[in-house]
Formats: structure tokens, C-alpha cells, sequence
């Protein structure tokens, strides 16, 4: 194992939670906004692939809770802005109608940053542009420092840097064996428009499944230490797979603090793990329930209470496609394999952590029939998913303030 929960100190109960979650702009009739991105200098408001896209990036906190309350007021004050324009935010993973890429205009970025916008028209052209509007929750998370110390204080490591490295590899590999059981819980997009090309109820996360995010093959990375894990990625960069590591659509990534590259990687060192395979959930005007959040703090904790093991290429390979299963809709042999871990998660939870047992109950009822997010979003926006669409975008307008 990484470390012996058992041992651990107070700050077990601590860790560092910031969110990014992307979010379209669309009209009055649920067409997508044609006007420019109407905040310039923002730091917790970007665009990301597009320019009706919004992303809302949340500052790092210590509790879910103080997440959400910042998504909140972030949504507020964007919801103001759009009124001005007749315009709401689209509370869904997936996109509404589409008529044409040309609505679709790749975001404008100028002067020092123009670059980021030769990227993207880089991507439109690989990936096409209508994959690029699916809109996801990226959970940014990290231990706090003195955690790591105190693990490091008990470990046969000799450098601090060393250990705070190999522990997020470690851990990060273990997400991705993982990552399917996050989809399960947290995929909210069974219903689409028919012109994004895939039927209702078939993917209970478009953006998850096969039809997704992924890179044209699948990366093996090699996670036994930082030098050979950003060889890895280069490997690929220099064969022309990869224009940059920014394109490594993977399910978790490592990043350093401040501009994602592999240089600051490699020379800073590992300052969180970023987990990309969560749905906006249509069911809260934030996008991502607090419980989740809580309970991904928890899966956390698990993973590195789990005895180490190697992470190979054919591990990987399996890791990607139990992916893509979690993301087909109604699959019975993942909620069987849900309840199973969820079962053996329970127990550690009672072990270590019995006060957050409910968080783990709130996952558990989801693999009862009919309570997934997925189930309840097919039966409340299955039918008119445009109509119902642009009443909840409406609603959640409201809630926040704006008539």
C-alpha cells in the first residue's frame, strides 16, 4: 500500500478539491450563442474550445462543500451577464440542436496567447468540431502538504520530492483502474439532440464512451517514476500522435502547478491529479453534486490504502475499455462490479472513516433500480429534450437571481 491509513494523523480528513467545468452559452431558442465570450479578464471565467463555451474554474479549497458555494457564485454572476444578451447556460454534457460547424467558432485568443487559438483550430480540424462541445467537470485534486509530510516522515524515502511524485503516479494509476466506477456514478448524459449522431439512452455518457474523447490509439504510460511517465507522453509528441501533452485525452492526468507542459512537470514536479470523467448533472444548476465530490475525497483514500502493484500496458488497455463499458447505458455487469467495490469501499469507510458512511450510502442507492443520474436525466428530459432543455436553463437563471 502507499500508506497505512491506520497510521495516519488528523490531516487524513484534509485535501485540496478545485473544479473546471465547461458549459455552453445558447440562445433564447436553445441554438448556440453567435455573440463574442462575454468576459475577457476574468480569472475564474474562461472559454475552452469554443467561444459560446464557458469554463468555470473554481480557486482550491479545502472542503467540497466551499467548491460548490464558489460554482455558485460563478454561475450568478455569469447567469447576470448572459440576461443582458437573451441568453442562458445549458446544463448538459450534451450539446442541444446543431445546424452546422458554423456555429460552432473556435474560440479567439489574441496577442501572447494567439497560439491557443492555432490549437484549437488544430483540433477542429483532427477531431471535428461537434466533439468538442460535449462539456464536462474536471476535478482537480491534491493532499495537503502536511499530509505528505507526515506520509513521507514514515516512509524509507530519503527525498521529499521523490516520494510526493511516485505517490501521485501511484495513485493517479490507480484512478485510472478506477475511472469506470466514477463514470458509473457520475454519468448524466443519456439524452441527446439527434443531430450530435447518436441516439438516447444508448451511452449513458456520450463524452465517456467509445464515441468521445480519445485519442485515434491508446496511450500506455509508464508510471514507475516522473522522468520515464513525461517519456512517455514525449514518446508519443515525437511521433506525431500528439501535438502537445494537452492532447493526451486520458482519463486522469498529472499536473504540475501553474501552465500544464511536460518541462514544468519534470521540473516542478507533481502539485495534483486531475480527473476528467465526470458529467455535468443537469439534476443541480452547479453541474456536480457535493456528495460526488465527497465521495471521490473518499475513493481517494481507498486507492492508496490498496498494496502497490504494477500498472502495465495491458492493465491500461482494460482500464480505457471498462471506461467506455461504465458509459453504455443500463450495463448490468458494471453495476454488478459497482456494487462489489462500492461493497468493499463501504467497509473501509466503516474501518476508517465512519462518520462519512452516508456519503457512501448516497452512492450504494444509486445502483438500485431506476436511481442512477443517468436513469432519472432519461426520465425527465427523455422526451423534448430541447424544450425541457431551455425551460431548466430558464429555471436555473431563476434560481440564482435573474427573472
Amino acid at each position: 500500500m502507499l500508506f497505512d491509513i491506520g497510521n495516519i494523523n488528523k490531516y487524513i480528513n484534509e485535501a485540496e478539491f478545485g473544479i473546471e467545468r465547461e458549459s455552453l452559452r445558447v440562445s433564447a431558442d436553445g441554438s448556440l450563442a453567435q455573440t463574442p465570450h462575454p468576459f475577457e479578464s476574468h480569472k475564474n471565467i474562461d472559454r475552452d474550445f469554443c467561444e459560446n463555451q464557458i469554463e468555470f474554474i473554481s480557486d482550491v479549497f479545502n472542503k467540497p462543500e466551499q467548491v460548490n458555494e464558489q460554482l455558485w457564485e460563478l454561475q450568478r454572476l455569469v447567469n447576470g451577464k448572459l440576461k443582458e444578451n437573451g441568453e442562458f447556460l445549458w446544463s448538459f454534457s450534451n450539446p442541444p440542436r446543431i445546424s452546422g460547424e458554423n456555429e460552432i467558432p473556435v474560440a479567439e485568443y489574441t496577442g501572447s496567447l494567439r497560439n491557443k487559438s492555432v490549437y484549437r483550430r488544430y483540433l477542429a480540424k483532427k477531431y471535428g468540431k461537434i466533439k468538442m462541445l460535449f462539456s464536462g467537470i474536471h476535478l482537480n485534486f491534491s493532499f495537503t502538504q502536511e499530509l505528505i509530510k507526515t506520509v513521507f516522515e514514515q516512509s524509507e524515502y530519503n527525498d521529499f520530492n521523490d516520494f510526493k511524485n511516485d505517490l501521485y503516479l501511484k495513485l493517479a494509476a490507480r484512478l485510472t483502474e478506477y475511472a469506470w466506477l466514477v463514470v458509473y456514478l457520475t454519468a448524466a448524459s443519456p439524452v441527446s439532440d439527434d443531430t450530435v449522431g447518436t441516439e438516447s439512452n444508448i451511452y449513458s455518457s456520450i463524452r465517456c464512451s467509445e464515441r468521445g474523447y480519445w485519442n485515434y490509439f491508446t496511450p500506455i504510460l509508464d508510471h514507475s517514476n516522473l522522468q520515464r511517465y513525461t517519456g512517455s507522453i514525449q514518446k508519443y509528441i515525437d511521433d506525431g500522435n500528439l501535438r502537445s501533452v494537452s492532447e493526451l485525452y486520458y482519463p486522469v492526468r498529472i499536473k504540475p502547478r501553474g501552465a500544464n507542459s511536460l518541462e514544468a512537470l519534470a521540473k516542478n514536479g507533481i502539485n495534483h491529479i486531475e480527473l476528467r470523467v465526470i458529467d455535468v448533472n443537469p439534476l443541480t444548476s452547479t453541474g456536480i453534486f457535493t456528495e460526488d465530490i465527497k465521495f471521490i475525497h473518499l475513493l481517494m483514500l481507498y486507492l492508496v490504502s490498496l498494496p502497490e502493484h504494477e500498472f502495465t500496458g495491458t492493465e491500461q488497455i482494460k482500464a480505457i475499455n471498462d471506461i467506455k463499458a461504465a458509459a453504455v447505458f443500463g450495463n448490468n455487469d458494471i453495476k454488478h462490479r459497482a456494487e462489489k467495490v462500492l461493497g468493499d469501499i463501504k467497509s473501509f469507510v466503516l474501518k476508517y472513516f465512519p462518520q462519512y458512511s452516508d456519503v457512501i450510502e448516497y452512492q450504494i442507492d444509486k445502483t438500485h433500480s431506476g436511481n442512477s443520474y443517468a436513469e432519472i436525466v432519461s426520465r425527465r428530459f427523455g422526451s423534448d429534450y430541447m424544450n425541457k432543455g431551455i425551460a431548466l436553463a430558464r429555471e436555473y437563471q431563476r434560481s440564482v437571481g435573474y427573472v
